[in-house]
C-alpha cells in the first residue's frame, strides 16, 4: 500500500470528514477517529477513495481510550502514523452569568479534557509510531483570540492548543516533526448549523466581508498543506481560515 498514513480525529463529519475525504484523494490512508457517530463513520469509510482505511473509537476524554484508539490507528494503518490531525472538540454553552457553580465546573472540565488533554493525549500516544518527518496539524479556532463569551472554556482550550503546539514546534523540530495549526471562525457544519439559521445567521456571515463563512473543504486544504513535506517551515504557525472577519 502507497500514501501516508493520517489518523484524523472527530472526522465522522463537518471539518474532520472533509480533512479525511482530502488526504484519501490524494493516495493517503486514513483512519477515521469517532466518539458515538458509529454511522456517519461508516458511511465516510464507505465514500472515501482509494484502500487501507478504517474507522477507530474513543471518548478522548478517557487516557485509556485514547491510547487504546491510537494503538488502533496504527496497527490498521499499517504499522504508523505519519501525520495526526487533532480535530475532535466539545462546545458547551456555559455562559458565567447564567450557570450554578457546579454546572460550570462541569462545562470547563468536560471541555478542557477533550478539547485540550485530550488533543495532547492523542499527541503523545501518535509519537509513539511517528516516524521522522511526520506532521502533527491541531484544529484551532478564530475564539482562541477574539474570545467565545458563551462558552470561554472552549476559547481557553483553543488558546491553550495553540500554546501547546508552538511548544511541541520546538520539541520536536530534532525528530523532524512540524506541528502547526488553523484556527477557523465559523465553518458552515453540524456542529453550526442552528448558529447559522435566520435571523442570527445573516449577522454570522455578515462578520466578514465576503458576506459567508467557511466551507470545510477550504479549511481542509489549509490542513492538507499543513501537513505535507512542503510546510516544515510553517511549523509553530497558527493559520487564520476566517474570512477577515477578526483580523490581529
Amino acid at each position: 500500500m502507497s500514501g501516508r498514513r493520517v489518523l484524523v480525529t472527530g472526522a465522522s463529519r463537518g471539518i474532520g470528514r472533509a480533512v479525511a475525504t482530502a488526504f484519501a484523494a490524494q493516495g493517503d490512508r486514513v483512519a477515521i477517529h469517532h466518539r458515538d457517530s458509529a454511522a456517519e463513520a461508516g458511511s465516510l469509510l464507505a465514500e472515501l477513495p482509494g484502500q487501507g482505511h478504517a474507522i477507530v473509537h474513543a471518548d478522548l476524554a478517557s487516557p485509556e481510550d485514547v491510547r487504546s484508539m491510537t494503538d488502533k490507528a496504527a496497527q490498521a494503518l499499517g504499522g504508523g502514523i505519519d501525520v495526526l490531525v487533532n480535530n475532535a472538540g466539545v462546545y458547551l454553552h456555559h455562559p458565567i452569568t447564567e450557570l450554578s457553580y457546579e454546572e460550570w465546573q462541569a462545562a470547563w472540565r468536560r471541555t478542557l479534557d477533550v478539547n485540550l488533554v485530550g488533543a495532547a493525549n492523542v499527541i503523545w500516544c501518535a509519537l509513539q509510531h511517528m516516524p521522522e518527518g511526520g506532521r502533527i496539524v491541531n484544529v484551532s479556532s478564530r475564539g482562541a483570540y477574539r474570545g467565545e463569551p458563551d462558552s470561554p472554556a472552549y476559547g481557553a482550550a483553543k488558546a491553550g492548543l495553540n500554546a501547546l503546539g508552538q511548544s511541541l514546534a520546538i520539541a520536536l523540530a530534532q525528530r523532524g516533526i512540524a506541528v502547526a495549526a488553523v484556527a477557523p471562525g465559523f465553518v458552515e457544519t453540524d456542529m453550526t448549523n442552528e448558529h447559522l439559521k435566520a435571523p442570527r445567521g445573516d449577522a454570522i456571515r455578515a462578520q466578514s466581508p465576503f458576506g459567508r463563512v467557511a466551507h470545510p473543504e477550504e479549511i481542509a486544504a489549509a490542513v492538507v498543506y499543513l501537513a505535507s513535506p512542503a510546510a516544515e517551515w510553517a511549523s509553530g504557525a497558527v493559520l487564520d481560515l476566517n474570512g477577515a472577519s477578526y483580523l490581529r
